[in-house]
């Protein structure tokens, strides 16, 4: 969509609540989308770039109309610093306005949970855990908050201190109810159910397990409710993701441990056997070896050890028992998996890898439209935003989307100011590699960075191809490694430290999908080039192959949809880290030849503005010495 007169005058963006003094060239069009999309009960499908002030324009809009008509806004969101931007949104609408409205800022429960030791569970066996532990009385915190079934006088006082502060950032709530002794989560979750705006995470609406449970202690129904979707580009294979379970050898190796330790004897030799299962399903195959399993195989061998059913509920019955000793049960873990994997051939998968000696199965989700379309489509709207979802078409259908209107918007910053450069001299394709690639991709990225005045991100397919590149690699900047599963610490760390080379240059070397991909702002002379080497196309795995074939068959799109697009998204969130205001200026360098390939060249977005040079270095000062 092109850049057009703004349409709404000031009487019309108070109506709405509109918390700042101006509107963004092109917000106002966006905001009339989404009021016309409440009106009329639609979908709303927006494909815009950073910059646009896509959070106002949704969520005052959004907020305005479920106040008048009793709805209920919930924001998801996967990104902390989305959390804070839509907290401080409504705050600015109810300073501005006098808005007599409640939010509520609600993250992932465990997160939440102040009790010791917690956030060091993986996300089913902390729900276990907290089930566990508030069913036999043992959670100090939420016993403080109920009071046999009914919210306590101490509560209820949390609450009052804390409504003239609202909406409060989730840390603010963690800290004050972590003082008085009550389950954030639970207080939360109390001033949610009389809030007309719920800030939280994908998790809570798209679970399989979560959604029914969450919207009835709200006591909201999804009908009412109004659903903004931030960075909807990774919500379909968040949605996957959760409705995937899988177990390994590992893991049976752990629950076999905690059986004796609790002197668990007749679920010890179950656990034996489901482990000599699993060796026995994977003895000829090789490292790094998948195929495919049927379900009626492993069914009818743990059958044999003991009935399926009653072998799940025994494992998870104990499992709530060790949990009352320690928060981590594998026995547990076990149960979750094999009461999953009876589960439905369609639009699932089963996989069994191995990989360094550990054997894997896996009952895996291919069609995340299954659980969010009935979400997506039973609400009064659902609006889904990002500046990557191209094609949105892909989205539309990967999610389910009906009744939807789709709107397309260009980047609102300066074309002048980025340099968006095809450098067609090497490639990464897999034929290709060698030392001798690798050695040349070194030199003509040397050459790129040093032509780059200040702060260089350069992302590769994998911590392999970065390394073998960087071992070639001379170039006058500094150079800084991304390590493989860096914690939050060590992110931030390194990030710092990048950030104070911005007058000197350093080059930031990472992968596509690691730590820096995406979530990140470098805003002014803190980034200046972004180089992404390469294509994200590694060989397809089972899954990947699985996803082609499933895609195939219901939109004629298998290797569109399954492997070349989620590719180019990437990249172009990689991209995205470039230019994040107005009055940035900075280059973006694709190094590979395919890139000038139509089949690729294609999965850009219209406004790409794409240049090709076999001289990046003179092209890339040109563009520098302009500005």
């Amino acid at each position: 969509m092109k850049k057009s007169k703004k349409m709404l005058d000031k009487k019309r963006l108070e109506e709405i609540n509109f918390p700042y003094e101006e509107v963004r060239e092109v917000q106002d069009d966006l905001i009339l989308s989404v009021q016309n999309a409440l009106e009329k009960g639609k979908n709303l499908i927006v494909h815009a770039p950073t910059g646009l002030g896509k959070t106002a324009a949704t969520l005052a809009p959004a907020v305005s109309y479920a106040v008048k008509n009793k709805k209920t806004v919930f924001f998801l969101t996967s990104r902390h610093t989305q959390h804070f931007i839509a907290v401080d949104t409504i705050k600015e609408m109810k300073k501005k306005f006098g808005l007599k409205v409640l939010g509520t800022d609600i993250i992932g429960k465990k997160w939440m949970c102040v009790q010791p030791g917690s956030r060091l569970l993986r996300t089913g066996e902390f729900a276990d855990y907290c089930r566990a532990v508030r069913e036999e009385g043992k959670c100090e915190f939420y016993t403080n908050v109920r009071d046999n079934s009914k919210v306590s006088v101490r509560a209820k006082a949390a609450i009052d201190e804390l409504e003239p502060f609202n909406p409060m950032h989730t840390e603010d709530i963690i800290n004050h109810c972590k003082n008085k002794k009550l389950c954030p989560y639970e207080v939360s979750m109390l001033i949610a159910k009389k809030s007309s705006v719920i800030i939280t995470d994908y998790y809570y609406l798209f679970h399989p397990q979560i959604m029914q449970s969450f919207l009835a202690k709200l006591d909201k129904e999804i009908e009412d409710s109004i659903i903004i979707i931030d960075e909807g580009h990774n919500l379909h294979s968040r949605i996957r993701d959760l409705a995937t379970e899988k177990i390994s050898t590992n893991t049976l190796l752990g629950a076999v441990r905690e059986a004796k330790k609790y002197g668990y004897d007749e679920a010890l030799e179950w656990l034996v056997a489901i482990q000599d299962v699993l060796n026995e399903m994977s003895k000829s195959m090789k490292h790094n070896e998948e195929k495919l399993v049927d379900k009626k195989k492993l069914v009818d061998k743990i059958n044999k050890i003991r009935d399926y059913d009653s072998l799940t509920a025994e494992l998870s019955f104990i499992a709530d028992e060790v949990r009352s000793m320690k928060k981590r049960s594998y026995i547990g873990s076990v149960a979750r998996f094999l009461e999953a994997w009876k589960g439905p051939d369609h639009a699932f998968t089963r996989i069994i890898t191995m990989r360094d000696n550990v054997t894997t199965i896996s009952y895996r989700c291919l069609d995340a439209s299954i659980l969010a379309g009935d979400i997506i489509n039973s609400a009064h709207s659902t609006i889904i935003m990002s500046g990557t979802l191209t094609p949105i078409s892909m989205f539309r259908d990967l999610l389910g989307i009906e009744n939807a209107v789709e709107k397309k918007y260009e980047s609102p910053f300066p074309s002048q100011n980025r340099l968006n450069l095809i450098v067609p001299l090497t490639t990464t394709k897999y034929a290709a590699r060698s030392n001798a690639q690798y050695k040349e991709i070194a030199k003509v990225l040397g050459r790129i960075l040093d032509a780059i005045p200040g702060n260089a991100l350069v992302f590769f397919p994998s911590y392999f191809l970065r390394d073998s590149v960087n071992s070639f690699l001379e170039c006058r900047k500094t150079i800084m490694i991304e390590e493989n599963r860096m914690t939050k610490e060590d992110k931030k760390e390194l990030l710092d430290k990048f950030k104070e080379y911005k007058d000197v240059g350093a080059a930031l070397l990472g992968v596509v999908s690691g730590s820096f991909g995406e979530g990140i702002d470098l805003p002014g002379d803190l980034l200046k080039g972004v180089v992404i080497v390469g294509l994200p196309l590694q060989v397809p795995d089972m899954e990947t192959k699985q996803l082609i074939n499933y895609y195939d068959k219901k939109f004629g799109r298998g290797w569109d949809y399954g492997y070349v697009f989620p590719a180019f998204n990437k990249i172009l969130q990689n991209a995205g880290r470039c230019i994040r205001s107005s009055k940035d200026k900075g280059v973006v360098v694709f190094l590979d030849e395919r890139y000038v390939w139509p089949q690729y060249t294609r999965c850009f977005p219209e406004d790409s503005d794409l240049e090709a040079s076999k001289k990046p270095e003179e092209r890339i000062k040109e563009f520098f010495n302009s500005i």
